[in-house]
């Protein structure tokens, strides 16, 4: 990366060599002191990058990092995704102990993240492969989240046309997935237009804010979205959706369950939107995605990770059901943190 400031969405890097771990670990520290980090949380912040880019070097096949700032309730940190296919660790919670080493080495790696890092969260099956969630934060990280996501550009692109937004607006708490038509920077202008517009639309349920930004992103080329809101006080999920955004329900015991979403085109045409209502049991998840994304996963593969933090979960889908021959882009929420 050459450019000195990062963006919201982030910046993901391929973690193959040396070189490539070095060139993330400065980019992190330039993106600790943008956010205005203390000199002592970016120098944990170096440590915390130094240790998994080593991991990534040493262990992993197609490793991967987002670095990409986190943003809460007016306050700002730094967050890291690590991503690999393999070979994966029997036991996260043991290789993560000081000492515990499968390569020779001293074993402190993982060690020294969870001592640096504000929050620390991780899934690995033998096999499969790790996923890694880190934050760094000044003073104690801000509650754990109840949505989480990230997107991918297409492999030769810088930026995404898929993208998703979180909310939280006179007591709802809603979610957009959105796909930009095409690829490249018009279809991530297409993108951002929708989320800037999610984010400042009036309250109201799912099918209102649709409307609102099919209106607000005529002057693009348009994309497919959705817009969902769960509401464990009703238990119900609201959900209003154009175009070809997967989304699903997996609630404990039961299959799963399929969205509605409307064709149409949004910020073109006079598509018709539609609002419906699911039931949302608690402990239910909401999984929602672009058409980078596979549609054929099943979280029953992946044992204990259906009740984790969403971006965990959201990050190993991705790792397993992203296409790198489109963007992709993975959402999870649920109706409480």
């Amino acid at each position: 990366m050459t450019a000195d400031v990062v963006p919201d969405h982030g910046v993901w890097f391929r973690v193959d060599n040396g070189a490539t771990a070095g060139g993330v670990r400065r980019a992190a520290e330039r993106l600790g002191r943008q956010l205005e980090l203390s000199a002592d949380r970016v120098a944990d912040l170096a440590i915390v990058t130094a240790e998994i880019t080593s991991n990534l070097v040493k262990h992993a096949r197609e490793g991967t990092l987002l670095l990409r700032p986190a943003r809460r309730t007016g306050r700002a940190g730094v967050e890291l995704v690590a991503i690999d296919a393999g070979p994966g660790m029997a036991d996260l919670t043991l290789s993560s102990a000081d000492g515990h080493s499968t390569v020779g080495t001293l074993g402190i790696g993982l060690g020294a993240i969870t001592r640096q890092a504000s929050r620390f969260d991780g899934y690995s099956l033998s096999g499969r492969g790790t996923v890694l969630t880190v934050q760094v934060w000044d003073g104690a990280p801000p509650e754990a989240d109840w949505a989480g996501g990230l997107a991918r550009p297409i492999t030769g692109e810088q930026d995404s046309g898929d993208g998703y937004a979180v909310r939280e607006v006179d007591g709802r708490r809603q979610v957009l997935v959105c796909d930009g038509l095409g690829h490249g920077p018009l279809a991530a202008a297409a993108t951002g237009a929708a989320v800037a517009a999610f984010r400042s639309a009036p309250a109201g349920p799912p099918d209102v804010v649709v409307r609102h930004l099919h209106a607000s992103i005529s002057h693009t080329r348009g994309a497919a979205l959705a817009v969902a809101e769960p509401d464990p006080a009703a238990g119900l999920l609201r959900y209003a959706g154009l175009g070809n955004i997967a989304a699903t329900i997996v609630a404990p015991g039961e299959r799963r369950r399929g969205l509605v979403s409307l064709p149409g085109i949004a910020g073109h045409q006079r598509p018709v939107i539609r609002g419906y209502e699911y039931p949302f049991a608690p402990g239910s998840t909401l999984v929602m995605h672009s058409d980078g994304v596979v549609d054929r996963w099943d979280l029953d593969d992946y044992p204990g990770l259906a009740g984790r933090a969403p971006l965990l979960v959201a990050a190993t889908l991705l790792r397993d059901a992203g296409v790198r021959r489109d963007d992709a882009c993975v959402l999870v929420a649920r109706g409480t943190a």
